[in-house]
């Protein structure tokens, strides 16, 4: 079965209370669902299309609880929570599992 996957663009305008009412309390959500943090903010440089000031990608089981993570009413608190300090999009997609070049 194909993993699930968050792809994040974010961009912060208030630093200190996006720390506070968001990151401090998305450990215990992505816990719950098995989310595995690949890409967590860091260095980035955009070739195409506009940027977002920070990237993030996590990683789920399946296409399945990825979806039911953010779908549960605990990250749907946390979207509340990190709405005044931030913008942005997710997206959710299911993995590829099929032949590579």
């Amino acid at each position: 079965m194909a993993k699930g996957y968050w792809v994040a663009r974010i961009d912060v305008h208030d630093l200190e209370g996006y720390k506070r009412d968001y990151v401090a309390s998305n450990g215990e959500v992505f816990k719950k669902y098995g989310a595995k943090f690949l890409v967590r903010g860091g260095a980035h440089e955009a070739h195409e299309g506009k940027a977002r000031s920070r990237n993030v990608v996590l990683e789920f089981k399946d296409y399945e609880t990825a979806l039911a993570c953010y779908h549960s009413p605990e990250y749907q608190d946390l979207i509340k929570k990190r709405a005044p300090y931030s913008e942005g999009e997710i997206i959710i997609v299911e993995g590829y599992e099929g032949p590579q070049p």
